[in-house]
């Protein structure tokens, strides 16, 4: 595998958590206007992110493999709890 090869094979690994995470980020922002105008989109987006990322690795040690029903369901909670957590702190 060339050096090209890793970098698409880690990137499409983490893909879902950051596209999960931007999407739920516009969400928050276009549903809850009131609640999260003080919170900016990218600092949503970075948490729930991360919180993804985070998730994927544990579901990798956890479970032994990417792509199970359980990895994504811990993918969903990962993405979604920081950016619940952020909304949360501006109450």
């Amino acid at each position: 595998m060339s050096p090209l090869d890793a970098f698409w094979h880690v990137a499409n690994l983490f893909a879902p958590a950051w596209g999960l995470a931007a999407l739920l980020a516009l969400a928050i922002k276009a549903l809850w206007r009131r609640q999260a105008g003080a919170l900016r989109w990218l600092r949503l987006w970075a948490w729930g992110g991360l919180g993804g990322a985070a998730a994927i690795v544990l579901a990798l040690v956890l479970l032994g493999r990417d792509g199970s029903m359980a990895g994504y369901a811990l993918l969903i909670v990962g993405v979604a709890l920081p950016q619940w957590w952020l909304l949360s702190l501006k109450r």
